[in-house]
């Protein structure tokens, strides 16, 4: 039997078969005989093209893809590409104008995938992506196309589209050399068209512009046109008409990123020098960093150097994304690529980090600043016994997503964990369903704080302090009002972007966040430019959110830090029958007790199980009740039993009954689950 096994094998071997199959990409799978009939059908024959697959890519006439075996051959060359015949480049625009779509296209067009692959959006890869039907992370792919006889390696990052996550957009383009702008035919320019055209324009990237969607039925292209005109200079002329659906014009955009789009400017005769702009977590090979080459050469056995940390490591691999992983020797100037070289953490695979040659000095390669998170909140495990696995997860999240920001937090509810800052809440529920979908990780997530600074007066708190200032977030470490002199929260310098139609509701929402206007300008007609002060507590939970959803979308929003101002705050506490609970109080400012005391006695009193004693829930500032709700108790109907007689027999039940109870208060403890707890400090 393995005789006979082994000569099959012998015979497949003999006659071809064996090769690098679409199906397995670059890892050398096995052809089976009737896939390779169907291949001699198509006149390839193996063992011709891989010896002559160089050739083959550049002795035909036109415009189109290179065979799946020339591409294979020539990844074994793929440094000695000429940096003349790179395009590096993304595809920008708002959210659901098709992007992810037209890549496909784009690695159908150019053969990276089968027109038949079953997949839709290919590069929308995580399951979070495909659950929600958007993009949430930037992804890569290197593909081959022939155009005019020469043959070109166009490196082609899709990016998000969501707000949330224009920190990828912004990341992506410090690689590129233009871009593609993707402008819904139906819908016209959004807000983050806007955004990310202005984002491009400002690293002096080219733009190529593409209108999508023009196979649907209510399609104005004309009048999109004429607002890119009007809003970016945009000739009509100069932009492409396609349907990413159908295919439609896809052949003409990637000639027209040929042309337009400039060859990379760099050196591949100095010393090696990349930027790190993506990184993800392998747990067989640690940090895996996706790097654009600046100058030199990178080949695999090399140890480099982080600029940042000043540590080295050995460069174990590396490969190109197309946009399967397939290994290559060596990266050149003005490539793309992924390298394993034994980082294990965010702390050592800085994005924007310059990496370069042990033992040899290099420039950093560029300034690229992380964008400030918008929204915080606190996450914690649901049992201390999870809190090193939940560490690890977060780790290896933020390895992947360099928006987040992490600091070291406690609560004396929920115990350790961690204070996390995102761009938007959509990005936090993303951030923390890829912890549970990714890692198996259950985290909780508190309603979002932020960290107030008071002046103490009293000179024993001084004395302990070392400081008059004290910094706090927490509000059970809270101080007493008679040992604070002032008390101080930080604001943000707004900057509101929004058409003209919308102001009203606007200012309505700016002033019930005790915004105070500083200027107003009219940019044109339409559009109208406001700068608020506001309070940071007041927006880092659902003002951004707010703001789109009163105006359509259109208004965008950023701020700066405007430091600390004097303002009066309140402790506000919770008590369950006069007794304080440390657990449930928080920090608010005077002009809002009340509203917030409402909204957590009505929790409360959803939350608590009823109890064998009355529960009266109170939410005091000092000595003074805001808002008050009642949890009736238990009782037993102790008058079932009678069927008749003197009335004096129920009154006598009813007020032992009454009397018990009483009794029972004095000494009786209210048990609080954990699970209320959780309930009332999570978002």
């Amino acid at each position: 039997m393995h005789k006979t096994l082994s000569i099959r094998w012998s015979l497949i071997q003999a006659v071809g078969i064996v090769h690098s199959h679409p199906a397995s990409r670059c890892k050398g799978a096995v052809l089976w005989p009737w896939q390779a009939a169907c291949s001699w059908r198509k006149g390839l024959s193996t063992t011709n093209q891989v010896k002559d697959a160089t050739a083959a890519s550049e002795s035909g006439s036109g415009s189109g893809s290179v065979s799946e075996l020339s591409q294979d051959a020539l990844l074994r060359d793929f440094a000695k590409i000429p940096v003349e015949r790179i395009r590096n480049f993304s595809i920008i625009a708002h959210v659901d104008h098709g992007k992810s779509t037209l890549a496909d296209r784009l690695l159908e067009l150019t053969g990276a995938i089968s027109k038949n692959a079953g997949q839709h959006q290919v590069l929308d890869s995580l399951q979070v992506e495909r659950e929600r039907g958007i993009t949430v992370k930037a992804q890569t792919a290197s593909i081959y196309y022939k155009y005019k006889d020469e043959l070109y390696l166009l490196n082609l990052i899709d990016t998000p589209g969501h707000v949330d996550f224009s920190n990828e957009v912004s990341r992506s383009l410090a690689a590129c050399d233009g871009v593609i702008l993707l402008v819904d035919a139906c819908h016209g320019v959004q807000a983050q068209t806007v955004a990310n055209y202005h984002l491009a324009k400002q690293r002096n990237l080219t733009v190529v512009p593409v209108l999508n969607k023009i196979d649907i039925k209510h399609a104005n292209p004309e009048q999109v046109c004429h607002d890119l005109q009007l809003l970016f200079g945009i000739d009509p002329a100069e932009v492409l008409k396609v349907s990413a659906k159908l295919g439609t014009g896809v052949a003409q955009v990637l000639e027209r990123v040929i042309e337009l789009i400039p060859a990379p400017t760099v050196d591949r005769k100095s010393a090696f020098r990349a930027l790190i702009f993506d990184s993800w977590f392998d747990k067989y090979r640690g940090a895996l960093n996706l790097i654009y080459v600046l100058n030199g050469q990178l080949e695999q056995g090399q140890d480099i150097q982080s600029l940042a940390t000043k540590k080295s490591y050995p460069v174990k691999s590396i490969s190109v994304l197309r946009p399967v992983e397939c290994s290559v020797a060596s990266l050149s100037a003005g490539q793309v690529g992924l390298i394993a070289c034994n980082m294990r953490n965010s702390k050592e695979s800085i994005i924007g980090d310059t990496i370069h040659l042990k033992n040899q000095s290099a420039s950093a390669a560029g300034s690229y600043q992380p964008q400030q998170p918008l929204v915080f909140a606190g996450v914690f495990p649901v049992d201390q016994s999870k809190h090193v696995a939940l560490r690890s997860a977060i780790e290896k999240m933020v390895l992947n997503d360099s928006a987040v920001t992490v600091k070291v937090d406690s609560s004396p509810a929920l115990g350790q964990g961690w204070r996390l800052g995102f761009l938007g809440l959509l990005h936090m529920e993303v951030f923390c369903q890829r912890l549970e979908q990714e890692h198996g990780a259950e985290p909780i997530i508190t309603a979002p704080s932020v960290t107030y600074r008071l002046v103490l007066g009293n000179p024993k708190m001084i004395r302990q302090q070392g400081t008059d200032t004290m910094d706090i977030s927490n509000a059970a470490l809270f101080p007493d009002p008679s040992s604070i002199r002032e008390y101080y929260e930080p604001l943000v310098m707004g900057t509101i972007i929004t058409p003209t139609d919308y102001v009203g509701q606007i200012i309505g929402l700016c002033v019930e966040r005790r915004g105070l206007q500083q200027s107003s300008v009219n940019i044109d007609e339409a559009r109208i430019l406001m700068k608020y002060v506001l309070p940071l507590s007041e927006i880092i939970l659902d003002f951004h959110d707010r703001l789109k959803s009163i105006s359509s979308g259109y208004a965008s929003f950023s701020y700066e830090d405007n430091g600390y101002h004097l303002t009066h705050l309140v402790r506000l506490d919770i008590h369950l029958n006069g007794r304080p609970v440390d657990e449930l109080c928080r920090i608010v400012h005077s002009s809002k007790a009340t509203g917030v005391a409402r909204h957590m006695v009505h929790k409360l009193k959803d939350l608590i199980p009823k109890q064998m004693v009355q529960i009266a829930i109170q939410a005091c500032v000092g000595s003074k009740v805001l808002a008050r709700e009642t949890i009736k108790a238990y009782r037993k109907d102790v008058t079932a039993k009678l069927y008749g007689g003197d009335v004096t027999r129920r009154m006598k039940l009813l007020r032992q009954q009454s009397e018990g109870k009483k009794k029972m208060r004095l000494f009786a403890n209210i048990r609080v689950p954990h699970e209320t707890f959780i309930n009332v400090l999570k978002r």
